[in-house]
């Protein structure tokens, strides 16, 4: 599977950090050396200062974050000899047991010390989280933080919640909807949602007749649409202004930056029912790994236990930019630094309603295939 594009491909990152390591303009170092050091490739957040700066302050370390745009594309520079270079690494939930662990690009974590974070968390969560484990059940393989619903967004004052959850996707395929909607060109994630508009499971081996179907659905979305951008702040902007109705590609991520502006009439939706077990939605979490570098720092596993606290906590899931539920808020502690404008920014209201009608993002065995219709049926609407 190949993602060209993330949920998050807004962010532009130059990858210089990693250039320099690899060119040797940081020295390799010994373990012990390595003591106050450490270094992290993760979505955007985990890199923000105020994440980071109080870890610094508290261990004495030299900490270094790049931001990630794509979950394949990390996994590949671990496997290209990155390893070498991060000590954690942040990625959404399939990678770690489908991909990192079987192929050793992973250390387990001491369950005695991390399991019991998994307790406090919210009850989807609770230990064993199957995404966390291996596929043997006797290996922990990180820690959860971030996770959301991800479907689609509509204002709610010209499209109402109830119609919007019942349609589903197929709102999007109503002549009627023609020109007013946009499309947030994250390619990955567009391509599973065009599965479930056309009745597709994204998450199970198709067949010709479905990648047909899938196909037919990717030029109906894109030929509609008034609007393609990957610019989330764009899209927003758009549905607040009037200009379009709702947007296909989007959920508590993108909708919570203009919701905590005020603009409340901004939502992100969940469909009813779906092709997915009966399931219309999908849901990503993010897991946190320590790397298999050979000289890996003894501060990596100190920063996933950091980063429970329940000020830190919060830190994540409100860092720049975007807003996002953290695992943690089962936690009285934690929701408790969550006031109602922020509660409100990331449809607490509804969080547990819609996680229940979702299934957890995962990889799509013809994603190549689907890739290669979606990307004609792109340019077809592009001219």
């Amino acid at each position: 599977m190949a993602v060209h594009r993330s949920r998050r491909n807004f962010l532009q990152t130059t990858g210089a950090f990693a250039a320099a390591y690899a060119m040797g303009a940081f020295p390799t170092l010994g373990y012990a050396a390595r003591e106050k050091e450490l270094n992290i490739y993760c979505w955007e957040g985990y890199n923000s200062d105020d994440v980071l700066d109080p870890f610094r302050r508290e261990f004495d370390a030299t900490v270094r974050a790049e931001g990630l745009t794509s979950d394949p594309d990390a996994v590949n520079k671990l496997r290209a000899g990155e390893t070498k270079i991060w000590d954690l690494i942040n990625v959404n939930n399939p990678w770690a047991r489908e991909m990192m662990w079987p192929e050793e690009l992973i250390l387990d974590l001491p369950r005695d010390r991390f399991e019991p974070f998994f307790e406090k968390m919210m009850p989807a969560f609770h230990p064993p989280y199957p995404w966390a484990m291996d596929k043997t059940g006797e290996h922990l393989l990180g820690v959860t933080q971030r996770f959301g619903p991800f479907n689609f967004v509509v204002n709610t004052d010209k499209i109402s919640r109830a119609m919007a959850e019942d349609q589903g996707f197929k709102l999007f395929l109503d002549p009627a909807m023609k020109d007013r909607y946009g499309v947030l060109t994250y390619d990955n994630w567009n391509i599973y949602h065009m599965c479930v508009a056309g009745d597709i499971d994204p998450f199970k081996e198709h067949s010709a007749d479905e990648i047909a179907a899938f196909s037919d659905v990717a030029r109906q979305v894109f030929n509609g649409a008034k609007i393609l951008t990957d610019d989330l702040v764009a899209m927003n902007l758009a549905l607040i202004n009037g200009e379009i109705d709702a947007y296909f590609t989007g959920g508590t991520y993108t909708a919570s930056p203009a919701r905590y502006d005020g603009y409340s009439n901004v939502r992100g939706i969940t469909p009813n029912s779906g092709p997915m077990d009966g399931k219309g939605g999908i849901v990503w979490i993010e897991l946190t790994s320590v790397v298999n570098n050979p000289q890996v720092s003894p501060l990596a596993e100190e920063f996933l236990a950091y980063i429970q606290r329940p000020d830190v906590s919060k830190n994540v899931a409100f860092a720049e930019g975007t807003y996002n539920p953290v695992t943690q808020m089962g936690d009285p502690d934690v929701l408790g630094a969550f006031d109602s404008d922020e509660l409100d920014a990331i449809q607490w209201d509804s969080l547990e309603e819609e996680m229940s009608r979702s299934e957890d993002y995962n990889i799509n065995p013809d994603y190549a295939e689907m890739y290669d219709h979606y990307s004609a049926a792109k340019r077809e609407r592009e001219g």
